[in-house]
């Protein structure tokens, strides 16, 4: 038997990660960066960017863009593979939470929303999926959400969102794996991003969520690295459509 430790070896891998100026995307563009691969942040910050390249050394570069914005998908896909070559790996963690009450929608909130957290995995991950049909491996990695299943005050939009990136990754696992290229999905629970900032601004909000968990606290970023880690190596070479809760059993309870 090799070394099991080879499974979670990303050396001669090339990943993209959106979302990657902070939060879990920039967690993960550093996790997959440690463990071999060279990675490709994709954001619209150029500072927050830059930094990150900074933090994880030559083997990461970056690329200032919105990923939201379907009229530059191709060009977009040009500018990342022009770094390092064509992705093996995509991890889709850019992702927007209007926070409107159902009432307060509006039109412009509901379609940012839509257009960042589910349109860009789809046709980001379309455009790159011809290169991985040529090496016959590939991982894409969605983010799901404590949402996907569960409905919470001001969230119908990002709901939405959530709970179809739930079924687009089934779909996107039936349409790609017997290619080689799998298809999962993350689904963070309370995690202290940008994202989630209203929640642990407020303690009591914050403790309550925790004591929801079955491990009474809520998520830490290095919570992520062996998830992310997993989906993007060889160890989930048969784990395809499948969305790993990493909540701390929030969504057990």
């Amino acid at each position: 038997m090799d070394d099991p430790r080879a499974l979670f070896d990303l050396t001669g891998r090339v990943a993209c990660i959106t979302g990657a100026s902070s939060g879990l995307g920039r967690r993960a563009a550093v996790v997959l960066a440690a463990a071999g691969a060279r990675v490709v942040g994709v954001a619209r910050r150029a500072e927050a960017l830059a930094e990150l390249k900074d933090e994880i050394g030559a083997r990461a570069d970056t690329v200032t863009a919105d990923v939201a914005d379907r009229s530059h998908i191709g060009a977009l896909v040009n500018q990342v593979n022009s770094k390092f070559g064509p992705p093996d790996i995509v991890v889709h963690a850019a992702g927007v939470n209007t926070r409107e009450a159902a009432d307060d929608v509006t039109e412009q909130g509901w379609d940012a929303t839509l257009a960042l957290n589910l349109s860009a995995p789809f046709f980001l991950s379309q455009a790159m999926v011809p290169a991985m049909k040529e090496r016959g491996w590939g991982r894409i990695v969605n983010f799901a959400s404590l949402q996907t299943t569960r409905a919470f005050p001001g969230g119908i939009a990002y709901g939405a969102t959530k709970a179809g990136i739930g079924q687009l990754t089934r779909a996107m696992a039936e349409a790609w794996s017997p290619h080689g290229i799998t298809a999962n999905a993350i689904g963070p629970g309370f995690f202290p991003t940008e994202l989630t900032q209203a929640v642990f601004d407020d303690p009591e909000r914050a403790a309550r969520n925790a004591a929801q968990t079955c491990i009474r606290r809520n998520g830490r970023l290095e919570d992520i690295d062996g998830p992310i880690l997993f989906l993007c190596s060889r160890a989930s070479d048969y784990v395809t459509g499948q969305v790993l809760m990493v909540d701390g059993g929030f969504t057990a309870k």
